[in-house]
């Protein structure tokens, strides 16, 4: 029923507009949250909520240019026949529910905030202020800002660090069972040990053994497996977190599954989590306004794994084997392996990491030739090597193309047989040797001032310094700052790496916190 319209003018007459039921039909061969948007959009309805763009009725000309406008076609609030998304009862609970079944999760929350919110959420809800957890030094910036969130004390476990490659490798079992060991000795309350498996150069550590060290003791293990959520579905992957024992994992089901970006999945197993604090966490952390795209890309994306589990990844798999093979062969390029961590047992078989340090160039260098003259983009840029993801989007013409490229790197830059020649030299993790003189909670909320880059050795570090990416911070609020992580941030800067986290994009000064402390 409406006013109808005359013209340009509106008039009073009454008119009924059939309008298709609220209630979603059974579409089987569609996903229970893409079946919802789909029948809402069938609606014949007319929008007084939001999106201000109304179903595309406004939406940007030089967007809808570049993609159309049925993306916001789907792109709506939470109106009644699509869920809640915080207290769920249809389409999303029966996506969720499949999501948990497929990822051999006890539950599983949807995530329209990355796995950052997902690992905050996780930290918040394990930890209380003064609780101490155990995480590696090399953990990504979000379970930083979750330890202050939560005001939780951090014990940093040093990962072991490959020179030559200047790659950080990962924790063992045998350094968490001394930090909590040492923990205890300094009369701290452990509630949760935080590791990140496998790493963003596909490096896994013995999750197994963890969580069995982590459960003789009553503490849970939460992984960020951000890089791990494609670990179930081919045999040649790596266990996964939850099935070696892990209570809660994170994963970026938009990096090597087909989500969107921006959205990931936080899965539950066991019982040492509070579930509803998690929940309460979560529903902090995210936004009361989610896309419900991003949420129908997680569903579709479970749902495209569900109609072939076992085989879905074959060729993926089998190109990243040819390709490893082939670039092998290229003088001048090394592939990493297992052999540059012997202490780790897997690896994910879809992350090539290439190092280009014997052909003289830094990794910044070989990504400029490879991205500028050879359009060929990297996922992750480190300073002695290159990282690439394959996934189920990659086909033959793109690896083709890899190997041109590190052929033409190869040929066009003389193999360097003196180590000494190595562009950029790092003997140990910038973050080696840090000192915290305060919790990254109280250095957070201290007064601070700006300092000359130069003039910051010795001063407590009041800001996040992260080469990005991956993201993982070289100082922390709360660290002393040393000549030596000042020493690898130049150089990092020089051969054109990104700093993010710095109050000065230029990092010609540092944030550091006053000391009236």
């Amino acid at each position: 029923m409406g006013i109808q319209q005359n013209g340009n003018h509106l008039t009073d007459e009454i008119t009924i507009v059939n309008v298709k039921p609220k209630t979603i039909p059974n579409c089987s061969h569609l996903p229970p949250l893409v079946s919802a948007l789909k029948a809402s959009a069938e609606r014949n309805t007319v929008a007084f909520h939001f999106p201000g763009h109304k179903r595309g009725e406004a939406a940007p000309s030089s967007l809808t240019g570049l993609i159309g406008t049925k993306p916001f076609l789907h792109d709506v609030t939470e109106i009644p026949e699509l869920d809640r998304f915080f207290c769920p009862k249809g389409p999303l609970l029966e996506a969720k529910k499949l999501a948990a079944e497929l990822f051999g999760a006890k539950e599983t929350w949807f995530l329209v905030g990355g796995t950052s919110c997902g690992v905050q959420a996780a930290v918040m809800a394990t930890c209380s202020p003064g609780d101490t957890i155990i995480l590696p030094r090399n953990a990504h910036i979000s379970a930083t800002t979750g330890v202050i969130f939560s005001g939780a004390i951090p014990k940093y476990i040093i990962p072991e660090h490959n020179a030559d490659w200047d790659v950080a490798l990962g924790v063992t079992p045998a350094q968490v069972k001394s930090a909590i060991r040492e923990s205890k000795m300094e009369g701290r309350k452990v509630t949760a040990v935080f590791i990140t498996s496998p790493t963003y150069n596909g490096i896994c550590s013995n999750v197994s053994e963890i969580s069995k060290i982590c459960h003789s003791q009553g503490i849970p293990l939460i992984v960020d497996e951000a890089h791990g959520a494609h670990f179930k579905f081919h045999l040649e992957m790596p266990k996964t977190a939850l099935d070696q024992g892990a209570d809660i994992s994170i994963q970026s089901t938009h990096k090597v599954l087909s989500s969107f970006s921006q959205s990931s999945m936080l899965h539950i197993s066991g019982d040492m989590i509070d579930r509803e604090r998690l929940q309460k966490c979560l529903h902090s952390l995210q936004s009361t306004s989610p896309s419900w795209l991003l949420l129908a890309s997680l569903d579709a994306a479970r749902h495209q794994l569900s109609t072939n589990p076992n085989t879905i990844f074959n060729e993926a798999v089998k190109l990243a084997k040819e390709a490893k093979i082939l670039i092998s062969k290229i003088p001048g390029i090394s592939v990493l392996d297992l052999s540059a961590s012997p202490d780790f047992p897997g690896m994910d078989p879809l992350r090539i990491t290439v190092g280009v340090w014997r052909l003289g160039l830094s990794g910044f260098q070989a990504n400029e030739i490879l991205d500028n003259k050879l359009g060929i983009i990297p996922e992750l840029v480190g300073t002695n090597s290159v990282t690439l993801a394959f996934s189920l989007g990659t086909t033959r013409e793109h690896v083709s193309r890899l190997v041109s490229g590190l052929k033409y790197l190869s040929t066009t830059f003389p193999v360097r047989k003196c180590e000494k020649e190595k562009v950029f030299v790092a003997e140990n993790a910038p973050y080696g040797n840090s000192v915290m003189s305060l919790s990254p909670r109280e250095a957070f909320f201290a007064s601070k001032m700006k300092m000359k880059f130069k003039e910051c050795v010795g001063e407590i570090c009041g800001e996040f310094i992260c080469p990005y990416p991956p993201g993982i911070p070289v100082l922390v609020p709360g660290e002393m700052i040393t000549e030596k992580a000042l020493d690898y941030l130049e150089l990092i800067k020089r051969h054109g790496g990104t700093i993010i986290g710095t109050a000065d994009p230029l990092l010609d000064s540092i944030v550091v916190c006053e000391k009236s402390y």
